[in-house]
């Protein structure tokens, strides 16, 4: 097909890296086998080249006169490094992704007329119905899936919207080459990767090991002993780095604490606007950031090759993962730090991940009866929300499950049932659940090692290499930063630990009983303050332990920082009383309240009632906490006079709407400020992306 193959790929990759480079081992036999085997999956390390492999089957392609490339990529951030990449082999690209809406039908329109030589595309959009009319007049020359291994059910990342990827390969003619890349299959997910991608898959696979790296791990279990070590130690570690969290929340608090400490830190999680993470992102490249803290949205293809240290602030779910993220280290420059952090929260946000993964049967099956129960009119994700006792995500999560088993489908914003009858897979969804328990057991038994930790690493990877890195901690005999943060350190990190307080948010708006939106609350909560995240470490543990414990009462400490919190919010504000949430079953709020009014000289007045109900705790999403706590609460007739100004006192605040509603039935009574207070927020903030 093409003459002189290994002159013109060696040609194009000179005149871009220079008259002396040469292929990497692995990467010409890879470029070879895509343009002449037509089906090939590369797995190869972190920094090894995979996406050259593509660009110089791209340029190649072209100059002959064939088709477009197709490069499937699940990160923006790994689009926008890539779209730069390309470029310098003189690429045409364009980006096809849930930021490029308004262009999106220009951009196809250049693709149809050939005007393009390289479209990178995420899944989602891959599957939009704009880009699915747009395909049948789109000559492709090659169709890449990059990071492939989320295609596979088996994989470490496995991604719903990947695993439709293979209704599109099928559908491919034999003559359009498809390359699979990625650096994190083991044996199981490669033979899965094969059996989707076709016959005769051609594998390039090399060593997996990454002698650049360096890792320590460190048993520090509490958040303070973590962020103590992280900022005595970062100011050490030379160069910019990374710290991944396992939750949004977490990547906001520690990156506030270093910047608060002198370290020039930012956050970067999906809950951000995105201008937010794209300036983060070109910060660290530009090297204006010692670090950047992060989920894994900053995970597969980010590319700086000069990041010198990676620090786990918790494990991750699995060593797969785990490698993926350390990969990011160490890439152009000869050594660079790696330390995993072993705190006494890891198994349990593990383990939330595990069992959210899926639907529930419960969750799959009510959601479908809505959407068979309006088959004809149809009916949005917002309206199937007021029929299922079903938070926001799981309702999604239930949805795209359903489509993806083709059970329901979707046209416009509504969804209608298929023909084909409901059914609950559970014995695929236990066996995935299955293997993500035993990944999470080898990530144990990696933080316990005594042999070399990249090896291990690798050897669960199918790298059955019995070489040592030589530079780990294990190798080296000792750990080359220390173990345990200085009692300095610590004393700073207890104290911002400690002082954190978490806004409470008011609602704007109630969900229509009607179902045809929502309206504006003319009476709205002032923004009020929580202590503590319930169960966390210091305050949160000791309102688990006053709410539960014998006798049920929130102790003296918790009453005395209360106090100290909300003192001057009293001065400021002008609250002349104080009342609290009331409850059936317990009198601990109020005799809390009682005590915390003496200690801020306010009167206590009893202004609720509640009338039988259902617990609040056991509504899932806005419409029925909504509703329930509107049909549990009301001002009690006897309160005479109400107070102008005044505080509203809870326990544990989750939702808010048990609040937003006692606030609003306050205002109507004729209240005029409602200050909410809380001791612990246990709503699950618990985005990893």
């Amino acid at each position: 097909m093409y003459s002189d193959l290994y002159s013109k790929a060696l040609g194009i990759i000179r005149a871009v890296y220079g008259k002396e480079a040469e292929f990497r081992e692995g990467q010409y036999e890879a470029i070879e086998s895509t343009l002449t085997h037509h089906r090939s999956l590369v797995v190869q390390k972190t920094g090894w080249g995979k996406s050259l492999v593509y660009f110089v089957c791209a340029k190649i392609l072209r100059d002959s006169g064939h088709g477009v490339t197709f490069v499937v990529s699940p990160l923006l951030v790994l689009m926008e490094n890539q779209l730069q990449a390309a470029e310098a082999f003189g690429l045409r690209s364009v980006v096809l992704n849930s930021t490029t809406k308004e262009s999106r039908a220009d951009d196809l329109e250049r693709i149809k007329c050939g005007q393009c030589d390289l479209v990178f595309i995420t899944p989602e959009t891959l599957f939009s119905e704009s880009v699915q009319l747009a395909l049948p007049s789109i000559t492709i020359g090659l169709f890449v899936v990059d990071e492939a291994h989320c295609i596979s059910d088996w994989g470490h990342d496995f991604r719903l919207e990947y695993t439709r990827l293979n209704r599109i390969i099928r559908t491919l003619p034999q003559t359009v080459s498809v390359l699979g890349t990625t650096a994190t299959a083991n044996d199981r997910v490669v033979e899965d990767l094969k059996d989707q991608f076709g016959e005769d898959v051609y594998v390039s696979r090399g060593s997996l090991m990454r002698r650049s790296l360096s890792i320590q791990i460190l048993h520090l279990p509490t958040p303070a002993q973590r962020y103590a070590w992280i900022l005595q130690n970062i100011p050490n570690i030379p160069g910019s780095g990374i710290i991944y969290c396992l939750t949004q929340r977490d990547c906001d608090y520690l990156a506030a604490f270093l910047r608060g400490n002198g370290i020039n830190a930012k956050a970067y999680h999906s809950g951000m606007e995105q201008s937010e993470t794209e300036a983060a992102e070109q910060d660290l490249r530009d090297d204006r950031l010692k670090v950047l803290v992060a989920t894994v949205k900053l995970g597969m293809g980010y590319d700086k090759g000069n990041i010198s240290f990676i620090i786990h602030y918790q494990q991750p779910s699995n060593i797969v993962a785990y490698y993926q993220q350390i990969g990011r280290a160490g890439r152009n420059i000869e050594r660079a730090y790696t330390f995993l952090m072993c705190g006494e929260e890891d198994i349990t946000i593990q383990d939330y991940f595990i069992e959210t993964a899926f639907p529930s049967e419960h969750e799959a099956s009510s959601v479908y009866e809505v959407v068979r129960e309006h088959s004809e009119s149809g009916i949005t994700a917002a309206q199937i929300e007021r029929y299922v006792n079903c938070r926001r995500n799981r309702v999604g999560k239930a949805l795209m499950f359903l489509q993806n088993e083709e059970i329901i489908y979707k046209d416009g914003s509504k969804y209608f049932p298929t023909l084909h009858p409901f059914y609950y897979n559970r014995e695929y969804y236990e066996q995935i659940k299955a293997v993500r328990r035993h990944e999470q057991q080898k990530m144990q038994e990696f933080t316990h090692t005594e042999e070399c930790l990249s090896r291990f690493i690798v050897n669960c990877l199918d790298d059955p290499t019995t070489d040592k890195c030589g530079i780990c901690m294990n190798c080296l005999g000792y750990p080359e930063y220390p173990e345990q943060p200085d009692d300095g350190a610590l004393e700073l990190a207890q104290r911002y630990l400690e002082r954190l307080i978490i806004v409470i948010e008011p609602r704007k708006r109630f969900p229509n009983k009607d179902f045809t939106g929502s309206s504006v609350i003319d009476h709205q909560n002032m923004e009020g303050i929580c202590l503590s995240k319930y169960g966390d470490p210091g305050y949160g543990m000791l309102v688990k332990q006053g709410k539960y414990g014998t006798p049920k009462r929130f102790c003296d400490e918790l009453i005395g920082k209360s106090a100290s919190v909300l003192r001057d919010i009293v001065s400021q504000n002008d609250i002349n009383a104080l009342t609290c949430v009331p409850s059936l079953r317990s009198s601990v709020v109020e005799d809390f309240a009682r005590e915390l009014a003496d200690r801020l000289d306010l009167p206590f007045v009893r202004l609720l009632q509640k009338q039988s109900a259902k617990p609040q705790k056991e509504m899932e999403n806005s419409n029925y906490q909504c509703q329930n706590a509107w049909d549990s609460f009301s001002v009690v007739p006897e309160a005479g006079n109400i107070p102008k100004h005044i505080i509203l006192v809870d326990d544990i605040v989750d939702s808010g709407w048990t609040l937003t509603v006692c606030g609003y039935k306050l205002a109507q009574a004729g209240c005029e400020l409602v200050f909410p207070f809380a001791l612990a927020d246990s709503s699950e903030n618990r985005s990893n992306q």
